[in-house]
């Protein structure tokens, strides 16, 4: 199997395009989602989903809220706790949901696609886990090759514990890692040994789990280039499957536990781009392609074979194998998608339980696509996805002249053109090496709701 291109490390184009921009797991993204936007519109959402031809299988996300200590640089939607009940009244709430949604789907969707975040999905006891798949198999059909993944704490599993995620017919596995250095994960308030991470994964590989994933995080307070060489290492002899380097995003004054972080222990920007060009080198050294981002995978894994073949697409968990699903979201801020809508619930746990008591799908907010937005979008995704695109694809499925709907967007690609992060080509344009980590700045040049110089007001990370 042949290479997928390497990224080109440039300081100059990073001092230039490494600013902030949006990850586009949506577009629009959740920023543009309004208080309008009600259950009443959710509803009809799926009322037309339902109405479609062939209307489009499942895939259903939940979120679980809790975190038994919390992790000072954390951005999610989580909540502190060690209570013995919150976990199954969380169950609790989570069946009154269910039984609100589920039956506004025809019974003849399939669910292909399972997620399981958080917070800490494992947070909950393996019964509880088991409770809560055996809820959701009660109202849902699953495919028998459905894919159903989950996210762990290391912390909070043990190898017994992995052999009963597995013979509950979960097949993925995500495990948070951020970092091996036990002088950061002090800094952190996250603190595990490496022993208990290969402990997980070597369990998740003995049990037969199709894909294994760890997440790291770099720029995070004492990391240095030596130090969190180190942990690639170590990571890098584990051998998952996938591996996410996500650049963290330091914005205390948006997320209130990133305020604990003492900000002299960051690393230098100088250091931070050090740390991500040594990591960059050494992941594809070992055989991990690139896949976008901050996405590693191994040459066989179907993550590669989908960017190969074309079918990656992006979504709220990233960067997926499966298109063309209605996504179906439980638990307090979790966002669905259905057609061309977006639906989010309460944030907050007390929220979204007494609307569910009250008999009321817990919908705060969420935003219905203009046709503008779903053309947008699908130019977003290709770009993000593809590293190219196809302004014929485009003009087909749209019935419009690219050149002349998007003559400003062109303009403002120019520069890029000069810099040498695309490349114009018979069909359209094509990222070169030296694009492949602006990916978010390419893609931002076709989003409206930005600021027209392109400003994001200290709303997103940095792309790189």
């Amino acid at each position: 199997m042949s290479q997928l291109m390497r990224p080109n490390f440039d300081s100059e184009l990073i001092a230039r395009y490494g600013g902030e921009g949006p990850r586009y797991t949506s577009y629009p993204t959740a920023v543009q989602f309004s208080e309008d936007f009600s259950a009443t519109d959710y509803r009809s959402a799926i009322v037309e989903s339902n109405k479609l031809p062939i209307p489009p299988d499942l895939s259903l996300y939940v979120h679980v809220p809790f975190c038994s200590s919390p992790c000072f640089y954390c951005a999610c939607n989580r909540i502190i706790t060690r209570s013995q009940t919150a976990g199954q009244e969380f169950l609790v709430s989570l069946e009154k949901e269910l039984q609100l949604t589920a039956p506004l789907f025809d019974d003849d969707r399939p669910v292909r696609q399972l997620h399981l975040g958080g917070g800490t999905p494992t947070f909950l006891g393996t019964e509880q886990i088991r409770q809560l798949m055996a809820l959701l198999k009660t109202h849902f059909p699953f495919a028998a090759d459905a894919e159903l993944g989950l996210e762990v704490d290391p912390r909070t599993i043990d190898p017994p514990g992995i052999r009963e995620l597995k013979e509950m017919g979960f097949n993925r596995i995500s495990v948070g890692i951020q970092d091996l250095d036990p002088a950061v994960q002090k800094a952190i308030n996250r603190v595990h040994d490496t022993a208990q991470v290969g402990s997980v994964l070597g369990a998740a590989r003995g049990v037969g789990f199709d894909s294994i994933s760890v997440d790291l995080i770099y720029g995070l307070p004492m990391q240095t280039t030596a130090g969190f060489l180190k942990t690639i290492e170590r990571v890098i002899s584990m051998q998952p499957d996938r591996i996410s380097l996500f650049n963290y995003a330091h914005l205390p004054h948006i997320f209130k536990a990133q305020r604990q972080l003492d900000d002299s222990l960051l690393p230098t920007p100088s250091t931070k781009l050090a740390i991500f060009r040594n990591t960059l080198t050494r992941l594809m050294d070992a055989g991990y392609e690139f896949i976008g981002l901050d996405h590693f995978a191994k040459p066989n894994d179907s993550l590669v074979k989908a960017k190969r073949n074309g079918t990656m697409v992006r979504n709220f968990q990233g960067y997926s194998t499966h298109g063309g699903l209605d996504l179906v979201s439980f638990g307090p801020s979790a966002i669905s998608q259905v057609g061309d809508s977006f639906s989010q619930n309460h944030r907050k746990l007390q929220d979204w339980a007494v609307s569910l008591t009250e008999g009321k799908l817990p919908v705060a907010r969420g935003l219905a696509r203009t046709t503008d937005d779903r053309l947008r979008a699908d130019v977003i995704e290709r770009i993000m996805c593809d590293g190219e695109l196809d302004f014929h694809a485009i003009e087909r499925d749209y019935q419009l002249t690219f050149r002349r709907y998007f003559a400003d967007e062109l303009e403002r690609l120019e520069p890029l053109v000069k810099d040498g992060l695309i490349e114009w080509t018979d069909k359209g344009f094509a990222v070169t090496s030296s694009g492949l980590l602006f990916l978010r700045a390419i893609a931002k040049t076709f989003d409206v709701y930005l600021t027209p110089n392109g400003q994001t007001q200290g709303r997103f990370s940095r792309i790189v």
